[in-house]
């Protein structure tokens, strides 16, 4: 096994200056002969080439001990390392006499401890450090593709994808170098994200067929993925005993359909035994689904589990289910109630191998939304949360928007009250699931910064507490590691708070979308108004905002427990952030802040505009900075010339549009055209 290095590619937090201080050591490794222990051995042999350390043979003189606690042969420095056994995916971590230690259970763990002291740096080697046990707090940490065979008409060859095209499939088919494939489980592994689906949610007619006679596509994507520890799901159409199989139904009780699934899936296990599962989308936008039938969720989950449960596999059911098809008149249909009224009174019927994947808020993956309470509602069913690391509301990877803080908010949120459960700790046995932002671009995510949304989810499913900020300290340290503390200063300025400011600019105090239809980037206030889709602001002249009430709306706050369904349901105790996803109000209203609703709308999108163009001068004091690759440079300096652009846009058709509508003039007389 060789280590992945690509050309022409940007290595992300991986450069080959990052492994500088493990790789000037001497280092000793003890391990089995599994695929992920030989990944193990070789990154430290391409560390040590590279910066003057040594593989230690046993006997000799080491640094350094990366050690399974099955070897027999473990030496003094590792026996004396005492803890909590680490598990499958975890490790200990200690330091005495000058040896630095990290011992796992099972080659995984050991994987995850080398990058561990990768990430340390210089201070994995300095001083004592008692051991340490690190184990992820999340069974599954999962990233979810989008991405299609061929492309799609409307969507492109990934639909949300702003990044390129996909890295596995070119021009219809796989492509002939996955070696970017590798490179890519290599930067995840360093996360800890141990699970990826390979293909979008929508199954188109192609894509189906990967289940089948294309499953050797899947087969040798799983082959690259392996080497870092990393299990391949796939996304397959519930309609694929019709689509695939030639029967005339699909329905998840018939013992010809299930059989079917069963003799289908033992075949993916022939072919790849180490396959992860599946992930379904089913009676959402009009992807079939067991409704067809007369049958329930339930019923369509638990048969994919029974076909996956005897080879250990599991389904990735998600619950992104409403009507798509409403009457913009009616004022009682909802689409935020739409998950919890399907999924809640199906608790407790899913198989142990089902998990039921549910985005964080009600809607649809929004800048700022209330968390989903169907995640409180299902304690007998194992859940997994889905966030979207792909910026398809939050400024499509054009715009600087580091969703870290959104996440550890979301991770963070108690249903129950303080000192209760949070929703991490309720998504344990579940698994936190995201949608990549990954692509063909040479900088992987098209948007240099927005790499570290993809490093930050892998850490926050490892490690839900830790802090957004050092979570982009250590991004920063990595992909940046001769930057110096005036640049990781600066790009803190840049990107600590960006998630608030892009709220600041854009849809205000929960109210959601006002996006341009179909592609989703920049401002249309009505845009969605008087569609189907149900995401609607309901702006007249009189207010704004969506009555969720249970005494004269559509009852959604109901749907909480307490304490939240009282606060909700109070306009004095509601979050001013989440204002106007709850209540309707005049625009005169006064917020918790002491200001109006509209002055609120002006003076945030006044100022989201202006924190746009201090992050562009921020960036731009770095120019001729020889810290930064002048490529890079001027790549993110293109994408901030856009987002200023956009972030001017949004705030003169946001405050033009109400100040319209309410007649209400800005209090500090600022232009409003």
């Amino acid at each position: 096994m060789t280590v992945p290095h690509v050309d022409d590619v940007h290595p992300a937090w991986l450069p080959p200056e990052a492994f500088r201080a493990l790789g000037a050591r001497r280092v000793l490794v003890l391990a089995d002969a599994s695929e992920v222990a030989e990944t193990v051995r070789a990154e430290v042999a391409d560390a040590c080439a590279r910066h003057g350390g040594a593989v230690a043979a046993p006997g000799e003189p080491y640094d350094l001990v990366l050690a399974l606690t099955s070897d027999g042969s473990l030496p003094a420095a590792a026996q004396a390392v005492k803890g909590p056994e680490p598990g499958a995916e975890g490790f200990l971590l200690a330091r005495s006499g000058g040896v630095t230690v990290v011992l796992a259970d099972q080659p995984a763990g050991l994987l995850y401890g080398f990058f561990a002291v990768v990430r340390l740096g210089e201070a994995a080697f300095e001083g004592d450090r008692p051991a340490e046990t690190h184990r992820p707090a999340l069974a599954r940490r999962m990233l979810d593709h989008w991405d299609n065979i061929g492309v799609h008409p409307v969507m492109g060859q990934v639909e949300r994808g702003y990044s390129g095209g996909s890295i596995f499939w070119h021009e219809g088919v796989l492509r002939e170098d996955l070696t970017r494939v590798r490179a890519y489980a290599r930067l995840l592994a360093a996360t800890g994200v141990n699970a990826v689906a390979v293909n979008n949610v929508n199954v188109h007619a192609t894509e189906a067929r990967l289940l089948t006679d294309r499953l050797g596509e899947v087969a040798a994507l799983a082959a690259e993925f392996r080497a870092y520890g990393i299990r391949v799901h796939l996304s397959v159409t519930f309609a694929s005993p019709i689509v695939l199989g030639g029967l005339e139904t699909a329905n998840p009780v018939e013992e010809d359909v299930r059989a079917w699934w069963a003799r289908t899936t033992e075949r993916v296990y022939e072919t790849i035994p180490d396959f992860g599962g599946y992930v379904v989308k089913a009676d959402s936008e009009g992807q079939p689904g067991p409704f067809a039938y007369g049958r329930d969720h339930a019923d369509g989950a638990n048969m994919l589990a029974d076909a996956l449960a005897p080879h250990g596999g599991v389904v990735h059911w998600r619950a992104f289910v409403y009507n798509h098809r409403q009457d913009w008149r009616d004022r009682k249909t909802d689409r935020a109630r739409a998950a919890h009224d399907h999924f809640s009174p199906l608790d407790g019927r899913f198989r142990d191998n089902a998990i039921l994947q549910v985005k964080y808020g009600p809607i649809d993956f929004q800048t700022r939304e209330p968390i989903s309470p169907v995640i409180a509602a299902m304690p007998a069913t194992k859940l997994a949360v889905e966030l979207q690391v792909t910026q398809e509301y939050t400024g499509q990877q054009r715009h600087v928007c580091y969703l870290a803080p959104m996440w550890s908010e979301v991770l963070g949120f108690r249903f129950w009250g303080p000192g209760e459960r949070a929703v991490a700790d309720v998504t344990t046995s579940g698994g936190l699931v995201a949608v990549s932002n990954v692509g063909d671009d040479p900088y992987w995510t098209g948007h240099p910064l927005a790499q570290a949304n993809l490093y930050a989810f892998g850490r926050l499913a490892w490690n839900p507490g830790l802090d957004p900020a050092a979570i982009l300290d250590e991004w920063i340290g990595l992909t940046f590691p001769e930057g110096g503390e005036g640049l990781r200063e600066t790009l803190h300025g840049m990107m600590d708070g960006s998630w608030r400011t892009y709220e600041r600019y854009t849809a205000p105090l929960g109210v959601g979308f006002m996006v341009r239809p179909g592609h989703h980037y920049g401002p249309d206030v009505d845009g969605y108004e008087y569609t189907p889709w149900g995401t609607y602001h309901f702006a007249d002249r009189d207010g704004v905002g969506v009555d969720r009430t249970r005494s004269t709306g559509t009852g959604y706050t109901g749907q909480y427990p307490a304490p939240w369904s009282q606060v909700y349901e109070s306009r004095a105790e509601c979050p001013d952030e989440l204002l106007l996803f709850f209540h309707h109000v005049p625009y005169e209203h006064v917020l918790q802040s002491g200001t109006t609703v509209i002055q609120h709308i002006y003076d945030t999108h006044f100022a989201g505009a202006e924190e746009a163009a201090e992050v562009r001068a921020l960036w731009a004091k770095l120019e001729g900075d020889d810290v930064v690759d002048p490529a890079l440079y001027a790549r993110v300096r293109e994408r901030l010339d856009e987002q200023v652009r956009s972030a001017e846009e949004w705030r003169d058709q946001i405050n033009t549009y109400f100040f319209r509508k309410s007649g209400v003039p800005d209090a500090h007389g600022r232009t409003i055209h």
